[in-house]
């Protein structure tokens, strides 16, 4: 009987006949060439569709058996680690080197490799996805051979952001600078209403990093979280008044889960993202969407989801918006436009749910919103395609790579045309 395996908000159950779960890269290379089965990873399960879902005759890989490299190059400022690493792990130890990445995402709980392959991100309107961080990806292809691909290469557009359907990536090299200190300031009630688009900018240029909440029950945010490093100058806020108390993105859920509020210095790991490493993640009972839209049509974008309160508010436990810099992935949501981010959690209520998100995708069609790889959406596949300029060029890349379409999936498939 297969072993059953779940994602990590439980609504998917991979179909996989076989769980491969090897110790070493050696042993993982063995297993590859004349595999006839579809073999996808599975990383830390963070995604909620079937993007990593290998279907019933295939794979599903776990690389949290490899060795959990994290090799810091204090001289060239980088750091590599390997493909099952999370990021919690990972910043601690750049930290005790005395270095840091440029940013992370909310959830410190997430591997690194996974995540970059998605597009994920975190917030600030000079930040790119943490894709953007990457310097080489060593990747093993379906025959086995381990290429190195970095960004003079010319197959690096689509390596990093790939979907896992380049082959495995065992490795990642991150760009690294000094570490800094972050303090975390969190604001509420800030009207919609004053938010034109040179207002917009501002408040999202008002620090390092910047996540607006709101659960759409009334007209604009009920908190403004504020990650100012503290080599930078302190914030004017002046469109919503500070918090008395420490708050949680999800009304109702225990503060004590997330980072250190009040302005409260400390090191950048332990503040860009929202939670703590050792806590639960968000809320745990939940599914999640996102779509990524160039930033000019932030305001407009906004004002079509206020118009939609009525239907939003019984299913969103929380929704945040963002910013992220543009970025060279083609397939990253970013890719080639400054964007406004905008990321529902749901409650966890499928049937519930589904007819939201699809009000929610007609709403925002004008602004040709790019949905997050691993979220719940359901854009139909002739128009994503549509909203990748260098999907073509992806495909180019994939095909010799893996001619078989062993790291292909029917997710990869229908989305992609692959």
């Amino acid at each position: 009987m297969a072993e059953t395996v779940t994602n990590w908000a439980g609504n998917i159950t991979y179909t996989a006949k076989e769980v491969w779960r090897p110790r070493t890269v050696d042993e993982l290379r063995a297993l590859l060439p004349g595999c006839e089965r579809t073999v996808r990873v599975l990383g830390s399960g963070h995604s909620f569709n079937t993007v990593a879902d290998p279907g019933p005759e295939g794979v599903l890989l776990s690389l949290a058996g490899l060795p959990a490299e994290i090799d810091v190059d204090t001289a060239a400022r980088t750091v590599r680690v390997g493909g099952g690493v999370r990021y919690a792990e990972l910043a601690r130890r750049v930290h005790a080197h005395g270095l840091a990445l440029g940013n992370m995402a909310s959830l410190p709980h997430i591997s690194v490799a996974g995540s970059v392959a998605t597009g994920t991100h975190g917030s600030g309107v000079t930040n790119g996805s943490l894709a953007s961080a990457v310097r080489e990806v060593e990747v093993l292809m379906a025959d086995g051979r381990r290429g190195r691909i970095g960004p003079d290469d010319h197959r690096y557009g689509g390596a990093v952001t790939s979907l896992g359907a380049l082959g495995v990536v065992v490795a990642l090299t991150l760009e690294l600078e000094p570490a800094y200190e972050v303090e975390q300031h969190v604001f509420t009630e800030l009207p919609l209403d004053v938010l034109d688009e040179e207002t917009f900018e501002t408040v999202m240029a008002a620090a390092y990093s910047v996540s607006l909440f709101t659960d759409w029950r009334a007209p604009g945010f009920r908190q403004v979280w504020l990650k100012r490093r503290t080599d930078q100058p302190l914030p004017d806020f002046p469109w919503a008044a500070p918090a008395t108390e420490k708050k949680h993105p999800v009304p109702g859920m225990p503060a004590v889960n997330c980072t250190e509020q009040f302005g409260v210095p400390g090191p950048w790991h332990e503040r860009l993202p929202h939670f703590r490493p050792d806590h639960v993640p968000s809320s745990g009972a939940e599914l999640q969407s996102e779509y990524l839209m160039a930033r000019e049509h932030a305001v407009p974008a906004l004002r079509a989801l206020d118009a939609l309160r009525e239907s939003l508010a019984p299913v969103v436990q929380t929704c945040e918006v963002r910013t992220v810099a543009a970025d060279e992935q083609w397939l990253s949501p970013a890719y080639g436009r400054d964007s406004v981010a905008v990321h529902f959690t749901w409650v966890a209520d499928t049937a519930a749910v589904l007819p939201v998100v699809r009000r929610v995708e007609a709403a925002l069609d004008a602004f040709a919103p790019r949905p997050h790889w691993g979220k719940v959406f359901t854009t139909p596949p002739r128009t994503l395609r549509e909203r990748y300029p260098r999907l073509w060029d992806f495909g180019q890349l994939i095909r010799p790579a893996d001619p078989s379409g062993m790291f292909t999936n029917a997710f990869l498939r229908e989305m992609l045309g692959l």
